[in-house]
């Protein structure tokens, strides 16, 4: 009896505890979602926009409010879309009570594509005779080329400007593997297609260098042409400064004229005070740009637009299933495309790309997605840092492609990367594996064993057969003969100029850029804009998070900066049959 009376008072203080927890969750979950909510804000007169871009900025932003929370201070730090950014520019280009920009820049940390697009947002910014004033402690190379749209670029006295040119560094395993006694196994279409270099090589190969610095040099060039044409020194002169570490200094940048002036944040805020015409003893008035999103925009006499274009994100890598915010899964994007191309208050669909590729069946499925798109209504691909292989592969079927200078595409090439890791179970951790099968092939794949002669012939046929498929998709898109791809093909990865040059891309711009060319080809004037896939709610994103993503966002907390190594090592393990995506994840210092 007295037993059952103590497992009795366990059970009750079991579920007592349980319904309390659940309790104390479901109102940390409403605070934190109250306390994100879109509030609007009123702007003061004579406000100037803060713009510190020190976070990644995605292609869009997330409506949950978890993204970057930190439990800590129980405040969510969350990440402006680069669509954001773009639409409050213009907000801000007509807003009485904004009087300029303040960039306080030091390092950007997104992708230079990125980087063109919110620079060429600012450039029209300009427009409206507002000022626009720049000023860091230190410039990274990306956060100059920001600044240079600036009428003034102000340094600390201490600080400096980093320019000395781009550089790419590559990672090579192979050492490693063979000391494991692990072989990689390496079937592909491309003498440029280098993905697998790094488990095969110890350094670049002669074409992988030849295409690292083609594209390079031509982003660069257009840096430099960038900078020349706003800050008025030759290009001859910025290469000399690259070259000759003449910047080595904050009084050196001001002597070249890279740097208009020297001074303090105190210094600053004076200026900055005297350009909005506040006066000396009040406060400067001093709007973030994340804050700024939820100010009403300037009413206008404008109907509500029936007519809509569909923007559809295409961001990360192509995987089979459902996919995420980070991550494309064919399943979801392919829904996306054909919920947009059934719905007859859509007249035109941008594709926003920003994929190194990946799984080349999920590739195809999307692709197939967007081809019937294309035979409906205007279809437009809009390519953000990286449109790459399987990201090249989604987009070319699209009516017009657009493309800034410096994104990286390209990359038209399959591989299939196979692990034998026998002698690493055998040797160095003393472990056999033996098999029974019921046909001669049952294993193949195995990481236990090496491929056979056969079935590496196999493989090899289906990487020709589904490179022979993608060159056609593009000769098909692109009108151009599958001769012609394949010369600009094997793998190889351009710079949005160099793609332009070869036909791969149509038009230099951005996402805005995508749309007026979408409205023009659909022959509407009055629409508004759709955001597709559509996002779930917050709270249901909230839940999903902490049940299956807290391990991921507490490792991507404690790398940091180095998580990016650790997300790729993962993408190779999750890599399922035969490839399409870029040689090695890009970036460019």
């Amino acid at each position: 009896m007295q037993f059952l009376k103590y497992m009795l008072a366990t059970i009750v203080g079991i579920l007592v505890t349980t319904i309390i927890m659940v309790l104390i969750f479901i109102g940390i979950v409403s605070s934190i979602v109250s306390s994100t909510q879109e509030k609007e804000i009123k702007v003061k007169p004579n406000s100037v926009l803060q713009m510190k871009l020190d976070k990644p900025v995605v292609d869009r932003g997330s409506n949950n409010p978890m993204d970057n929370f930190d439990f800590s201070s129980f405040k969510s730090e969350q990440r402006l879309g680069l669509n954001e950014i773009l639409e409050n520019l213009e907000k801000a280009k007509n807003d009485p009570n904004i009087k300029g920009i303040y960039l306080e820049l030091s390092s950007i940390p997104s992708g230079i594509a990125t980087v063109e697009e919110i620079r060429n947002a600012l450039l029209e910014f300009k427009k409206s005779k507002k000022f626009i004033l720049s000023y860091g402690d230190m410039y990274t190379q990306g956060a100059y080329y920001m600044a240079t749209v600036a009428d003034k670029i102000y340094l600390n006295p201490q600080g400096m400007v980093e320019f000395k040119g781009l550089t790419a560094e590559l990672m090579f395993f192979k050492g490693t593997l063979e000391k494991l006694g692990i072989e990689p196994q390496v079937i592909r279409h491309g003498k440029f297609k280098s993905a697998i270099e790094p488990f095969i090589l110890d350094k670049m190969s002669p074409e992988n260098k030849e295409q690292t610095l083609t594209y390079m040099k031509s982003i660069w060039n257009h840096l430099l042409k960038g900078i020349s044409e706003q800050r008025k020194i030759s290009v001859e002169d910025l290469t000399y400064y690259a070259d000759s570490m003449v910047v080595k200094n904050a009084k050196a940048a001001v002597d070249v004229k890279m740097i208009d002036g020297l001074k303090y944040n105190d210094e600053i805020i004076a200026e900055l005070k005297k350009l909005s015409g506040t006066p000396d003893s009040g406060d400067l008035q001093l709007v973030s740009i994340g804050k700024y999103r939820k100010a009403p925009k300037v009413k206008e006499e404008k109907k509500f637009a029936k007519e809509k274009i569909a923007v559809i994100y295409a961001i990360g890598q192509i995987d089979m299933g459902k996919g995420d915010n980070q991550n494309i899964g064919s399943e979801g994007l392919s829904e996306a495309i054909r919920k947009a191309r059934l719905d007859k208050n859509i007249k035109a669909i941008v594709l926003r790309v920003n994929s190194p590729g990946g799984s080349a069946l999920a590739s195809e499925v999307i692709w197939r997605e967007v081809a019937l798109a294309k035979k409906a209504k205007p279809v437009i691909a809009s390519m953000g840092d990286v449109a790459a292989s399987g990201g090249y592969y989604i987009s070319c079927a699209a009516d017009t492609i657009v493309a800034s200078p410096t994104t990286i595409t390209g990359s038209i090439g399959v591989f299939g990367l196979l692990f034998n890791g026998q002698k690493f179970m055998n040797d160095k951790l003393g472990l056999t594996v033996d098999v029974a099968k019921t046909n001669a092939h049952s294993d193949i794949g195995s990481v236990f064993r090496k491929l056979s002669n056969s079935e590496r012939s196999v493989i090899q046929q289906e990487v020709e057969k589904v490179y022979d498929v993608f060159i056609t998709h593009v000769g098909e898109g692109r009108k151009i003969t599958k001769a012609q791809v394949d010369s600009i093909g094997q793998g190889r990865v351009w710079s949005g100029a160099n793609a332009k040059d070869i036909n791969l891309v149509d038009v230099f711009g951005g996402l805005q850029t995508a749309i007026e060319i979408a409205s023009k080809k659909a022959k509407i004037t009055d629409y508004r804009i759709v955001s597709f896939p559509e996002q779930k709610d917050p709270v249901e994103q909230i839940l999903e998070q902490i049940t299956g993503e807290n391990e991921t966002s507490a490792i991507k907390k404690q790398l940091g900066e180095n998580y990016k190594y650790y997300q790729s090592f993962r993408n190779v393990l999750k890599m399922q049959g035969i490839q399409a995506r870029l040689p090695y994840d890009i970036g460019i210092n």
